[in-house]
């Protein structure tokens, strides 16, 4: 997805003269070096309060910025110029990020951001994809260069094995007269394990902010319980989930990342397992214990 990320953003640079990007020492900080696109890449060095305020900068002067960086170094460290520099000032950038909940695990606590969704689903007017697969990211760069919203777009190196369309519905993958499972994002991966031989019904989306609520509601049609399995905090897309369901009878679960501290650090395969994300932990979910 990263690398995807890199060519896609390279293009929009050099075909649309309304972008530009904004690093912090991580990312492509030499791209279009000696060309007229080299003017729109901006790297503020180790300074991820002063990117995202260059990047209202550069909103408030007609681009579209791009801001990329590590997810605890794009929304953590600078969650109050997030706050106060582009969604009160009501200027739009897309933040895109890379290390999800625990991809850099074997860097330590500092490269983990399982909280991210949640802080940005806190601002007014933002909406979050996660894409599933590097095939989806594309689509979702240039969906949102073209647009003029702010746009946090969580890249995974995580992976589902194929990929789907990315205009945000919640899309029925298998019908069946047991409880419904929602995947969002690379959780979709071990989910699809986790239900083989079950008698669910398995949905996916890549974007969990806003939710598509209507799909949703077609989903739970006639169910009385829900699933959703999500790659972030767990509880995170609860909001979106309850909002859609409003009014109907159904037992609703989260399978997320958990609020304690995993210190073993290990590798991603190592937290998802320790987080009950795995096939095994989800099918357990699914069985109630």
């Amino acid at each position: 997805m990263r690398q995807c990320f890199y060519d896609t953003i390279a293009d929009v640079l050099a075909t649309d003269p309304r972008a530009a990007l904004v690093l912090a020492d991580i990312g492509p900080v030499g791209l279009g070096r000696g060309t007229a696109v080299a003017q729109r890449v901006v790297n503020v060095g180790i300074r991820e309060q002063a990117m995202i305020g260059v990047a209202s900068g550069l909103s408030m002067a007609g681009l579209r910025p791009f801001v990329h960086s590590y997810a605890p170094f794009l929304i953590e460290r600078p969650y109050e110029q997030i706050k106060l520099d582009l969604s009160h000032q009501g200027q739009a950038a897309v933040l895109v990020s890379i290390g999800a909940s625990f991809d850099a695990a074997s860097e330590g606590r500092t490269h983990q951001s399982p909280a991210d969704v949640a802080l940005i689903g806190a601002l007014p007017g933002w909406s979050a994809h996660t894409p599933g697969h590097p095939d989806e990211v594309e689509a979702l760069v240039r969906a949102a260069a073209a647009s003029h919203d702010s746009q946090y777009l969580r890249l995974s190196s995580q992976a589902n094995p194929e990929p789907f369309p990315t205009d945000g519905a919640v899309r029925v993958l298998r019908d069946g007269r047991g409880p419904a499972v929602l995947a969002i994002g690379p959780a979709l991966a071990q989910t699809l394990l986790a239900v083989e031989g079950l008698e669910v019904a398995l949905a996916y989306t890549s974007t969990p902010l806003p939710l598509d609520a209507a799909g949703l509601a077609r989903l739970m049609a006639g169910r009385k319980r829900l699933l959703v399995v999500e790659p972030y905090l767990e509880g995170t897309t609860a909001p979106e989930v309850m909002a859609a369901l409003a009014g109907r009878p159904a037992r609703v679960e989260f399978a997320g990342v958990q609020r304690a501290e995993v210190r073993r650090y290990g590798g991603p395969a190592d937290h998802v397992r320790l987080h009950g994300l795995d096939a095994h932990g989800i099918r357990r979910r699914l069985a109630g214990s």
